[in-house]
């Protein structure tokens, strides 16, 4: 098992509001600016705290993930970076220079978080109009040829998307990066099955992410592959069930109701099958105090409310959390990509409580 932890690169404080976006927003979620010193403080308490490594995130609202991590090689020793990039957004033969120059200079610490995009506004102020089904048809011709790079093969590709002739890498990596992707569309289970090595999902229950992990594992082995599997959830974990569950609430309290309308308008309007699926737990609705959103035993659906992706946390005391993760686990997760809020002060508090227990349950 890896358990990593999350840079946030749009701001953070003790309340809950988007990760990515600058398009609606909980002001009091972004009273510690993502200033180089701050996030260098969160990435060495990750470190030190026992975190495998870090994901930092890729959107209009927050700072450029390679630029930010890149930054933060000095100032850690040890801890991995899994940087979030959109392919469309570059080409993969760039990408695969990047990703072997930071894998030289940080002694390879680099993992790639291939990120294809779910919502169409946002998609189009970038300059990206392709659909839902043509954004993932990119992104598996930009995952071969990425990978192909990387491995020090030289070749031409004329695909629909990407087209080059002679392509490859003067100088490959010595260690080639893992590569992450997520989505619950069809069509992102199968570009996972033919080129990533890890297969990213946002903090489903149990119930609802079990059949997919089978599919996804069947899918890659008809491709000859095996697959690991990476969940993300927020963690609010305390001495005792009471006071987590008190957490809970107040983060709940601390959401207005102006910055959830905005952020389930913006939902509305998105084509990511998973960010759909998320949605679906709390349904816009604050409910009557955070144990009504309690979608699953110690699972809580209420940070959605007010952030996109990653839209669950695992409330309840260190024993309760470390209780599900192992769970999680026994359903056949290897990689778990935790955060709480703020992220310096619960990288601490979940490195020092939960990962000893799940190292000696």
């Amino acid at each position: 098992m890896e358990v990593h932890w999350f840079l946030p690169t749009r701001g953070d404080s003790r309340d809950v509001g988007p990760a990515t976006t600058d398009r609606g927003h909980n002001a009091a979620a972004l009273r510690r600016r993502p200033t180089l010193d701050y996030l260098g403080a969160v990435a060495g308490a990750a470190e030190q705290a026992g975190f495998t490594a870090v994901l930092t995130p890729t959107g209009s609202g927050c700072e450029d993930a390679w630029v930010t991590c890149a930054a933060l090689l000095d100032r850690t020793q040890t801890l991995h970076f899994l940087v979030a990039f959109r392919p469309g957004f570059i080409l993969p033969t760039l990408a695969a220079q990047q990703a072997a120059s930071f894998q030289r200079l940080s002694g390879g610490r680099l993992r790639l978080n291939v990120v294809t995009g779910g919502d169409p506004v946002e998609q189009r102020s970038y300059g990206d109009f392709l659909d839902h089904a043509a954004r993932y048809a990119r992104t598996g011709e930009f995952l071969d040829v990425l990978r192909r790079c990387l491995a020090g093969e030289r070749f031409d590709v004329h695909g629909e998307h990407v087209q080059a002739e002679s392509a490859g890498l003067s100088n490959p990596p010595d260690v080639v990066p893992p590569v992450y992707l997520g989505g619950a569309s069809t069509a992102a289970e199968d570009v996972s099955a033919r080129f990533v090595d890890t297969y990213l999902t946002w903090g489903e229950p149990p119930s609802m992410v079990r059949e997919r992990l089978d599919r996804v594992r069947q899918k890659a082995a008809d491709q000859g592959r095996t697959i690991r599997f990476g969940i993300r959830l927020h963690v609010v974990s305390r001495d005792t069930p009471e006071l987590a569950w008190a957490e809970a609430d107040r983060m709940l309290a601390g959401m207005p109701a102006s910055a959830i309308a905005a952020t389930q308008e913006r939902f509305a309007r998105m084509d990511s099958v998973g960010q759909a699926r998320m949605a679906s737990l709390h349904g816009g609705s604050v409910g009557d105090g955070a144990r009504s959103l309690e979608v699953a035993p110690n699972l809580w659906a209420g940070i959605g409310l007010v952030r996109e992706g990653a839209a669950t946390a695992l409330v309840g005391s260190h024993e309760q959390v470390a209780e599900r993760i192992t769970e999680y686990a026994e359903l056949g997760f290897d990689e778990f990509v935790l955060s709480g809020y703020p992220h310096l002060e619960e990288a601490w508090r979940v490195g020092e409580e939960v990962l000893p227990l799940l190292a000696h349950p």
